[in-house]
């Protein structure tokens, strides 16, 4: 019931379409009886009393009432149908937009596919907890209160419910089913828009933290989600309005059966009445909501369910925290300092007492084995984890108490795993400044190498590069990366082993980008190939969690030690390449 109540918070702004589906409710469930209740005339006074006239103004009467009951019953399914959509337009925004908010380290411990399965399937299931389920309950309370009041009125004499026939069913359900058939596609199609923004948000976090771009995706989710919850209505609106017109046809076609069946017993005389149909008819009606009880439970369960998987990831707080009296950090500075900084991740710890102090301007170059704790380190720097022990500093100022926007304005990232959306080249350019000009975007093009390739696609910088830039060669989706870069001009440059999986002639074509994007800057380079790094002002090697060793590359060649070791190991088959 707890966490029941806590679900029913999100009904609160659209108490007023509740209330007015209720009273569609209520109409319904006096249409229903006033369908009954037009047996008794028919009975008593028709068939028993012989009175052809009033009998030919029964069916008319089950035609008018059973279209009354047909609005109500649409009504009332869109109103809740609108409110369930509403919810889930609702809660799907707020859980993005959290998830937008919560912490580097949330997203490698949920897998991606978790997390877009709490935001589209689950969200979908709690829809029916929240409205289907206390409808069917409420509809059938109703139901049942004003046919038990009829029943006891009538002596348990209720008659005569006409079997439903639908001679017009076929051509009906034919252009209903298109219409629900085009909403259906429409609803797809918008819901695949969705899943695919998801997925590259999600996958690609980290460029949206670094480019400080949390506020701008939910700002873009909402305006696909509230697609989706367009095409949804539409559908809504064909289901909703299929089940009153059907009825219509069916009574219409029992009303001329019952006309005919008059006939036969007023005026042939050749069909006896019977108390027993009139019975029969109400028991139908007041057992039905019965035996629809077992299905709102199991709608209550399953979205009961997905409530509990929804609610434990609201309640995720971000790991990476703002102080209410942070700091804006100045875009001038003059080192950014690491002192005595450790780093534990569960139980095992990466980073041990890593002092050291970098120059603005300066490029530091980060070399290791594999699990050295080399791209460890460079996180702590924007703060996608925070450290365990010691402080990393920019001008004295301690990171933690630095407000999260000023301290990732500061820095640009460009990494391996290029992260690029199914935008056009302008758009992934101008990433992290929507707002600049088209000659902006082309001067960091320009600047990074890529301006030329760009100019060769079909719609040059309106060319869409399909999803993670599927559409672009290896090289080519690295220097629209380092033209984002570029282009927005932060002081601080992480370069996470951004040519590793490029072959020798795409890394060639990278690396004079990259020269430019460092010119000035003050850059953490990560690097495989120890020829990219050879001009660094200066290089420390990472083994086990700690520097072992520091200096430029021709000093560590001399101490003969673990980066002369790396070395030779890497160009044991090969003469050195000096690259840029």
């Amino acid at each position: 019931m707890k966490l029941y109540k806590r679900l029913l918070k999100y009904l609160m702004p659209y108490k007023m379409r509740l209330i007015w589906a209720a009273v569609f409710m209520g109409l319904t469930s006096v249409m229903i009886a006033g369908q009954t209740y037009l047996v008794k005339p028919l009975m008593d006074k028709v068939i028993i009393g012989m009175d052809w006239r009033l009998g030919r103004l029964v069916a008319p009467a089950l035609i008018i009432v059973t279209v009354l009951k047909g609005f109500a019953w649409y009504v009332r399914d869109y109103l809740m149908g609108y409110v369930g959509q509403k919810i889930v337009n609702d809660i799907r925004d707020q859980l993005y937009a959290h998830v937008m908010s919560l912490s580097f380290p949330f997203f490698t411990r949920t897998p991606t596919g978790v997390i877009m399965s709490r935001i589209t399937n689950d969200v979908n299931l709690v829809q029916g907890a929240l409205t289907r389920a206390p409808a069917s309950l409420v509809q059938g309370v109703l139901t049942m209160l004003v046919l038990t009041a009829y029943i006891i009125n009538l002596n348990w004499r209720l008659a005569s419910f006409a079997v439903i026939v639908l001679p017009l069913a076929g051509f009906a359900l034919s252009r209903f089913g298109r219409r629900f058939r085009k909403a259906s596609t429409q609803m797809q199609e918008q819901t695949g828009v969705l899943t695919s923004h998801l997925h590259e948000t999600v996958a690609g976090v980290r460029i949206v933290k670094a480019f400080g771009m949390e506020e701008h995706e939910s700002r873009r989710f909402a305006v696909q989600n509230k697609g989706l919850f367009n095409s949804l209505m539409r559908s809504i609106k064909a289901t909703a309005a299929s089940h009153p017109v059907m009825e219509v046809i069916s009574m219409s076609g029992t009303s001329l059966v019952l006309v005919y069946g008059l006939h036969a017993i007023i005026v042939e005389r050749s069909m006896s009445p019977g108390d027993f149909l009139s019975f029969m008819t109400a028991l139908i009606f007041f057992y039905r909501p019965l035996k629809d009880l077992n299905g709102v439970n199991n709608i209550v369960q399953e979205g009961m369910a997905a409530a509990k998987r929804i609610f434990e990831v609201l309640d995720t707080e971000p790991e990476i925290r703002e102080h209410r009296d942070a700091v804006a950090l100045r875009p001038s500075f003059s080192a950014v300092e690491f002192k005595n900084v450790s780093f534990k991740y569960e139980d095992d710890m990466v980073l041990k007492q890593i002092s050291l102090a970098v120059r603005a301007g300066e490029t530091l170059a980060i070399v290791g084995k594999s699990g050295g704790g080399k791209t460890t380190l460079v996180n702590l720097i924007p703060r996608f984890y925070d450290v365990t022990d010691g402080a990393i500093l920019i001008d004295g100022t301690d990171i933690r108490n630095a407000s999260l926007a000023s301290l990732r304005a500061l820095m640009a990232v460009v990494t391996q795993q290029t992260i690029l959306f199914n935008d056009t080249v302008r758009g992934n350019i101008a990433y992290g400044r929507p707002d600049c000009s088209d000659a902006e975007v082309r001067r960091a093009a320009e600047a990074a190498y890529a301006h030329e390739f760009i100019s060769t696609l079909p719609k040059g910088y309106d060319t869409i590069i399909g999803e993670s830039g599927a559409k672009l060669s290896g090289g080519q989706r690295q220097r629209v990366a380092i033209a984002r870069a570029l282009l927005k001009d932060a002081p601080i440059l992480i370069l996470d082993e951004a040519t590793s999986s490029l072959d020798t002639e795409s890394e060639r074509e990278v690396q004079g980008a990259l020269d430019r994007l460092m010119k000035g800057r003050t850059s953490f380079v990560i690097a495989h190939r120890l020829s990219t790094i050879m001009n660094a002002d200066r290089i420390i090697v990472l083994k086990n969690g700690k520097v072992i060793e520091e200096g430029r590359h021709e000093d560590l060649l001399k101490r003969g030690g673990e980066y002369k070791h790396l070395y030779e190991q890497q160009f044991r088959d090969e003469p050195p390449m000096r690259v840029l």
